[in-house]
């Protein structure tokens, strides 16, 4: 008995592992339901399909990612380039302010009223005053001329229709051999604007080609012009006594052309009657040739001189309004 234990556990011994794993497995498989084979495989089957499925989302998710980070970029440097360009292309404070109209600050309104105010205050003091008595005004403060024709230029921008537009064309019709005296010529732009030769006078030059001085009293030879032109400059009191002096500088047959402010020939309104007006003209010296009122703004008259003045009796000259603008 002992010796039939003995060879047992010899020929246990003898044999490899693996084939005693064999031994161990190869019942314990042939022992499975082939029922459970199948659903091992389906299980199998269905863990592969969902490592494939999560691996192909695993792919669009990084795609998804680069495609993003590569817009990000993109849209950063496209913001970068337009606010480069923005920066280059915007204009200068200076020139925002140069190219502005309207004033833009409290202090640029306040500054355009006082302008305005001193316009107006000036524009009064000329209405009411003789020609020697605002040259003597002009002459303590020239600076005073300057504000004036500024706000003068203001206004008249205001108007449809510019008075020396229409002389100058008058005188382009005639011809350009006629020496014209303009008095009152401001800015001389009846002097730029035309061929003839002009001599410009007015209470204060800023320009080498304007005559500084009294209207009443210029330095014009005597019977040496063709053209004496007012052009709404019969502003001081004594106004009789510069369409006095453009008598004596015209030649005979020579041109009186006055255009003026409408307002102040509206005798509805306190203006003086322009019948009377241009009665007391031809009393000086003058045959009426015609009367223009179809402007709305401004009348237009044309008068010559005669070749002798034959009437001797007083002149009684209307009372002109002054022109008087509103604060606004």
């Amino acid at each position: 008995m002992f010796f039939f234990l003995t060879l047992l556990s010899l020929y246990r011994i003898g044999r490899t592992a693996p084939e005693r794993r064999r031994e161990h497995v190869t019942p314990t498989c042939r022992r499975l339901p082939p029922d459970l084979v199948a659903n091992t495989s389906k299980v199998e089957r269905t863990m592969n399909q969902e490592a494939s499925l999560n691996s192909r989302k695993r792919k669009r998710r990084n795609n998804r990612r680069k495609t993003e980070i590569t817009s990000t970029k993109l849209s950063n440097t496209t913001v970068t380039h337009s606010a480069n360009l923005s920066v280059k292309q915007l204009p200068s404070t200076s020139t925002v302010f140069k190219s502005s109209s309207k004033p833009s600050s409290f202090l640029e309104k306040m500054k355009a009223k006082l302008s305005g105010g001193h316009f107006r205050m000036i524009n009064e003091k000329l209405y009411t005053c003789s020609g020697g008595e605002a040259l003597n005004y002009f002459k303590e403060d020239p600076s005073l001329f300057n504000m004036y024709h500024t706000g003068y230029q203001e206004q008249m921008s205001r108007w449809p229709e510019q008075p020396v537009n229409i002389i100058m064309k008058w005188l382009k019709d005639h011809s350009s051999s006629l020496v014209v005296a303009d008095f009152g010529c401001g800015d001389a732009r009846l002097a730029k604007g035309v061929k003839n030769k002009v001599f410009s006078i007015d209470l204060v030059s800023n320009d080498p080609s304007v005559i500084a001085c009294d209207m009443s009293n210029t330095p014009l030879d005597s019977s040496s012009i063709d053209v004496s032109v007012f052009c709404l400059s019969l502003m001081g009191t004594n106004f009789p006594s510069f369409l006095q002096e453009a008598h004596r500088v015209l030649k005979q047959n020579g041109w009186l052309l006055i255009a003026e402010v409408k307002s102040r020939f509206d005798p509805n309104n306190g203006g003086a009657d322009p019948d009377s007006f241009s009665e007391a003209v031809c009393d000086l010296g003058f045959t009426s040739v015609s009367k223009d009122f179809s402007n709305k703004m401004f009348i237009l008259l044309y008068f010559k001189k005669k070749p002798k003045n034959n009437s001797s009796r007083e002149i009684t000259w209307p009372e002109l309004k002054p022109c008087l603008y509103k604060r606004r």
